[in-house]
């Protein structure tokens, strides 16, 4: 048994808002909660996300780990095209 007189006052009906809009209500030792983000406009929840890409970091990675599409970049077309003069002068 809890004992008396030493927790905060529980809410059980604490409103959450987010942009001046209730969003849901759940348990709380406050009345209010208000929050920035939520699932309901989180850019992730939403399929809303946006790589920004500095420097070329992501295109890097994708290339790395081979999740690109090869024919897109140009460094893989001028080593293609080396590959073939090879191929050529071996023939």
């Amino acid at each position: 048994m809890a004992k008396p007189d030493i927790h905060p006052t529980w809410y059980p009906d604490a409103k959450v808002f987010c942009d001046g809009k209730e969003i849901m209500t759940v348990g709380s030792t406050k009345p209010q909660l208000s929050v920035d983000v939520w699932s309901g406009n989180h850019p992730f929840y939403t399929g809303t996300q946006k790589i920004i890409d500095t420097e070329g970091r992501v295109e890097r990675f994708m290339r790395k780990y081979g999740m690109a599409d090869t024919a897109a970049t140009p460094s893989t077309d001028a080593a293609k095209a080396d590959a073939d003069k090879t191929d050529a002068d071996k023939a």
